[in-house]
């Protein structure tokens, strides 16, 4: 039995870590890539020359998508820059396209996030998506991120709602990873989960119950709490390195899927992951109790509980058939379940799920 589990370099969360990032960046090399969401370039680009005063950083603007295309252009530019390092500052898809640039590179990657709406920090893997928005592939690098640097401040100053996304990501790393426990399916790595993984992915869980809820009312009046820092861990290191070494299963699976209808290209990852999670509790008969704790959780910090709160107010069939047909493609981790499973019982999973939260809000017509 080989098991395996995968951790980036290193990880600094606080606030104020961001005045940490140009001794870190020294560690890497005298001249740098710096890849920056657009609104990074706008708040953070002067900040991060002068944190990165001992090195050299050429700054280049991300094009808001991870693309083949968008990928090769910014290899283009390190090679050309002979960059000995590439640095990583934004969201979820900056993040990757940084991670899969540095791996072409043959070089160390740093990544600053300045939202914790995703697990993408951590992790070696970064999702490509086409030009129409679909998820078209998984990119593995040949190792997990150098340095992972959070600084809460910048997090908590965000939207709230990627943070409320980040916990939606957050909250499949339990059952993704009990699935795999149970069907002893594969993780990220390409080998069987390790106890350390199972154990992470749960306490995930358990950090979202317990502070989910404080964390979002800091995040709205831009307050940092010691529940901020630890949603912001749980979204960030905790579901990271329980997806990554736990396993993957059902609820990404859909949130692949659900990219395949235009109508959900507005709304975050996390947002549609939670979706995936709640079609999976019936996919896979969760008892009672626990469908009413996960959607209980949703409900209190404003998670989806309703196809009409992705954009599929009034989806027809054929709409969820070519979700469901996306997510049981051969390779895709829904067949990490230990259960059969089928295009007709995704669907079925997911208007139960849709009918679900409607009864819970009151109503019978999406809300």
């Amino acid at each position: 039995m080989l098991t395996a589990t995968l951790f980036p370099g290193r990880y600094l969360q606080g606030d104020g870590a961001f005045s940490r990032l140009g001794g870190e960046l020294a560690r890497f090399g005298k001249k740098g890539l710096a890849i920056l969401a657009p609104s990074a370039e706008k708040d953070l680009c002067g900040a991060l020359q002068a944190q990165a005063a001992s090195v050299r950083l050429e700054t280049e603007r991300f094009n808001r998508e991870c693309s083949d295309t968008e990928i090769a252009r910014l290899f283009a530019k390190g090679r050309h820059a002979r960059a000995a390092f590439v640095v990583g500052v934004g969201g979820g898809k900056t993040i990757d396209t940084a991670k899969i640039a540095a791996d072409r590179l043959g070089v160390p990657v740093a990544v600053v996030p300045t939202i914790a709406s995703t697990d993408a920090p951590c992790s070696s893997c970064a999702v490509i998506y086409n030009d129409r928005g679909e998820v078209a592939k998984v990119a593995y690098q040949r190792r997990n991120p150098d340095l992972v640097l959070v600084d809460t401040r910048i997090i908590a100053r965000a939207p709230v709602r990627f943070l409320v996304a980040g916990m939606g990501d957050a909250l499949a790393t339990r059952f993704e990873a009990e699935a795999c426990r149970q069907s002893r399916a594969n993780n990220e790595a390409g080998a069987l989960g390790s106890l350390t993984a199972y154990a992470l992915a749960r306490l995930c869980y358990d950090t979202l119950l317990e502070y989910g809820v404080a964390a979002k009312v800091s995040c709205e009046a831009g307050a940092i709490t010691p529940a901020l820092e630890h949603i912001v861990e749980a979204n960030t290191l905790l579901s990271g390195l329980g997806f990554e070494s736990g396993g993957l299963a059902a609820a990404h699976s859909i949130h692949n899927g659900l990219t395949v209808l235009p109508q959900t290209h507005g709304y975050y990852h996390g947002e549609k992951v939670a979706v995936g999670v709640l079609a999976s509790l019936f996919l896979t008969d969760k008892p009672r109790a626990l469908i009413d704790e996960v959607y209980g959780f949703c409900e209190a910090v404003g998670l989806p509980t309703t196809l009409t709160n992705i954009g599929l107010s009034g989806a027809s069939r054929d709409d969820l058939q070519k979700v469901a047909e996306r997510a049981c493609i051969p390779g895709e981790s829904i067949h990490h379940e230990p259960v059969q499973l089928s295009p007709a019982l995704v669907i079925d999973a997911l208007l139960t799920a849709d009918g679900e939260g409607r009864r819970r809000k009151g109503g019978t017509t999406g809300g």
